[in-house]
């Protein structure tokens, strides 16, 4: 596997276990609708909560969550549509941002950005 695949891994396991402990119970990980892929599906204080996970190496500047892109956005918002309709979903809905920075043996930091971004209007 290559190396930010590995740690693309690690930070979404790291995202997980951030949550449970938060109390949010998550309904499915890695979710996939064509080509879109939704990270974590959770439900937190009775809404549906639709989680994208960005890690980077601390050795790189930008920001883990400023490499989310309008398209993958729209990928997101579609997927969680999909993903609503297939489970009957009659929630509110939010989408966070979890940015993880790597520092390497096990040291990170995590920024949990709620209601990051709204969908777009198609």
């Amino acid at each position: 596997m290559a190396q930010h695949t590995d740690l693309g891994v690690k930070g979404e396991e790291i995202a997980f276990h951030y949550l449970v402990k938060k109390g949010y119970k998550i309904k499915a990980r890695n979710w996939r609708f064509d080509r879109a892929e939704i990270d974590l599906i959770a439900i937190h204080k009775n809404e549906l909560v639709i989680i994208e996970v960005k890690t980077r190496s601390a050795a790189i500047y930008e920001e883990p969550r400023d490499s989310i892109t309008t398209q993958k956005i729209k990928f997101i918002t579609t997927a969680a549509e999909a993903y609503i309709e297939e489970n009957e979903i009659d929630l509110e809905t939010r989408f966070d941002v979890i940015s993880i920075k790597w520092f390497g043996e096990g040291k990170y930091e995590i920024d949990h950005i709620v209601d990051a971004f709204l969908p777009p209007f198609n």
